[in-house]
């Protein structure tokens, strides 16, 4: 290569390494990657609000710019119930402190943005989140005529759209905007009237942590509802005591399949999180799961947050997904279990449940190092393989898989019964 060449190419890559982007290490806001988006896109999407940058003032978002308005007027009643009124100002300034900070959690901010339109931004979703909490804990918050509580829909909508991977703050935002707004400093109280907002959203129990003091340890609302929703602690008996690594995993069969084997299942209600699934003297315990319309979106969301923050090696929604998707192959399977109270149907179909459970994990990496039901499935395995119930389990699914395998198995039973009984008195007529 010529002197010159070497030249040209070295200061190319040296004006590409200049203008590189900085590293993302402390993003925490991302768009859902193509793969896993193609499965079921609408999982995604905000329905009725857009919160932070990702769905604001696009053409396609018609729907909803019906909530901008709703913005407006909730920030103006949060500064006309101050006396004296308070000043937008003091909200724009202190979120302008933050803003560089801010603008570094989100990977793809749209480069036409600018400081002033972020800022207001912030100030306007933000706002709207905290006082929509505060109105959900305090009637007296709330206006006469107040559209968003009259109507049951649209608080259901919300819970779902605030917790969606790319209709986020950062948590930091909200926390210094309840700081102007309610007594600073007093984030347990915040952490409660969150809580309380989301508690009907989530299909099951959850071990509920504690609020955490340092604000900024908590990424944004996703993340405080994946920080709520905890397994079992470790050591506490439940599944994720012991973990097998993923090279040596064998996943089970459909909840059909085990109960050929003599596996029983029974609901654990009260006490323990949808999380912890056991496996005792042949009984698979479990805490009712409920599906319902917005379930599918909300599993979906926390699957793509585990699988953006896989470092954290705390992915126990993407593993009891896993879980599910094993024991869940066809409506038979949801019956079994519904019968069981395990599943609360709301959908009504039993198909429908099925298919959405058997997609869930369509382009999601497998199981980590470390997947929490491991040991719990070797215990099935063991059970499985039992004779007795290897054989029970090929006598159902060989011979007692329909109605008329069973009436013919009895038919041939009855058959033979009558067969040695005339033999029978044939040898005593002889004798």
């Amino acid at each position: 290569m010529d002197p010159a060449s070497i030249t040209q190419a070295s200061a190319t890559l040296n004006g590409k390494l200049r203008e590189l982007p900085r590293a993302q290490s402390e993003c925490t806001i991302y768009r859902v990657h193509r793969h896993l988006r193609n499965v079921n896109p609408k999982a995604y999407e905000p329905e009725v609000i857009a919160i932070g940058p990702y769905h604001h003032g696009s053409n396609n978002n018609e729907h909803l710019k019906m909530m901008e308005g709703h913005k407006l007027r909730y920030l103006q009643q949060l500064l006309a119930a101050k006396d004296p009124p308070d000043d937008v100002g003091r909200y724009v300034a202190a979120l302008g402190g933050v803003e560089a900070e801010a603008r570094r959690c989100y990977a793809d901010l749209p480069e036409t943005l600018t400081r002033a339109e972020f800022i207001q931004m912030l100030v306007l979703d933000g706002c709207f989140i905290v006082q929509l909490v505060r109105k959900f804990d305090r009637v007296g918050l709330r206006e006469r005529n107040d559209p968003i509580f009259q109507m049951n829909w649209m608080i259901n909508s919300l819970q779902r759209d605030l917790m969606l991977f790319e209709n986020q703050l950062p948590f930091f935002v909200l926390c210094e905007l309840y700081d102007l707004i309610e007594v600073p400093g007093q984030h347990s109280r915040f952490w409660y009237l969150l809580f309380n907002f989301f508690t009907s959203l989530y299909p099951g129990e959850g071990n509920t942590q504690k609020p955490i003091e340092v604000p900024r340890q908590v990424k944004h609302l996703l993340d405080f509802i994946h920080r709520s929703w905890l397994p079992p602690p470790q050591g506490s008996g439940g599944s994720s005591e012991v973990t097998i690594p993923s090279e040596r995993l064998r996943f089970i069969s459909s909840a059909t399949r085990l109960k050929e084997a003599k596996v029983m299942f029974e609901n654990r209600s009260k006490g323990k999180t949808l999380f912890d699934v056991r496996f005792e003297k042949g009984v698979m315990i479990m805490a009712p799961l409920t599906v319902e319309d917005r379930t599918e979106s909300f599993l979906r969301n926390l699957i793509a947050y585990e699988q953006y923050f896989e470092h954290n090696q705390n992915n126990f929604v993407t593993d009891y997904v896993k879980f599910l998707d094993c024991i869940i192959d066809s409506s038979t399977d949801v019956a079994i279990l519904s019968r069981q109270g395990i599943i609360d149907n709301w959908l009504g179909d039993e198909h429908k449940v099925a298919e959405m459970v058997n997609r869930l994990g369509d382009s999601v990496a497998g199981p980590g190092r470390s997947f929490v039901y491991a040991k719990m499935f070797e215990d099935v395995h063991k059970h499985c393989r039992k004779r007795r119930n290897r054989w029970m389990a090929n006598l159902r699914r060989n011979h007692f898989n329909s109605p008329w395998a069973v009436i013919s198995v009895l038919v041939g039973l009855v058959l033979l019964l009558l067969t040695a009984t005339q033999t029978l008195f044939t040898i005593l007529q002889v004798v």
